[in-house]
């Protein structure tokens, strides 16, 4: 077995252990930027078909030379310029991160005959660098998006701030998670997705609600 090969299933392992304590499904979302598309084919034969890419060039010369049948997922800050093609690619888009970037995808989406599943950032810690909703924006304008019918919101995501330690993430996701379960009182649906956790913190987010976790470092080994 390669090193990648038995990474994963430890990975897999653990969110199958964290799924089971927390008495739900958790999907395990492979981020393969930076590797190439023969490493994934790797990953591929362990029947991983979930996968996340950040950057829309790299998305582009490895999704059309991997299988039709992966599921492939857009991470990455998301730029107005960049919103058809990668609505064009990627089946699910993690990083809807203002009113006007989700209006603006809403109409590319129609005009490609398309509804995407999105997630809403959530900057829960208002942190100056980083994009998406603050709590307080997502909450006045939940309805506004939900009116657009052709993105189909499976719920938030997020980034917490930078810790020392993977328990520093943990009262970052549990207000994620209060926030998706306020916006669920407030608009009367249900949310099914919560988009938390990485290579560091993943088994806590699970512990505190998430239901797709984001995993590469862990898995592939430190960056190229």
């Amino acid at each position: 077995m390669s090193a990648i090969a038995g990474n994963l299933f430890r990975v897999r392992e653990l969110v199958s252990r964290a799924a089971v304590r927390s008495g739900r499904k958790v999907d395990l979302l492979v981020v393969s930027k930076k590797w190439g598309a023969e490493v994934i084919e790797e990953v591929i034969e362990c029947d991983q078909f979930l996968f996340g890419e950040n950057r829309l060039q790299e998305g582009e010369e490895k999704i059309p030379a991997l299988p039709e049948a992966l599921e492939w997922h857009f991470i990455g800050g998301l730029q107005r310029n960049k919103v058809r093609k990668v609505l064009q690619l990627f089946s699910v888009i993690h990083s809807i991160s203002s009113l006007k970037l989700a209006s603006y995808a809403n109409r590319v989406a129609g005009e490609l005959d398309l509804c995407p599943k999105v997630y809403l950032e959530v900057n829960i810690g208002e942190e100056e660098r980083k994009h998406g909703f603050t709590a307080g924006d997502v909450t006045a304008q939940i309805e506004e998006i939900l009116a657009m019918s052709n993105l189909s919101v499976e719920g938030l995501m997020c980034i917490p701030p930078r810790g020392d330690s993977p328990e520093d993430s943990r009262p970052w996701f549990v207000k994620v998670r209060q926030l998706q379960e306020e916006l669920e009182r407030q608009t009367g649906r249900n949310f099914p997705g919560l988009s938390m956790g990485m290579s560091s913190d993943f088994e806590i987010a699970i512990e505190e609600g998430s239901t797709i976790v984001r995993v590469g470092s862990a898995i592939f080994g430190p960056r190229q």
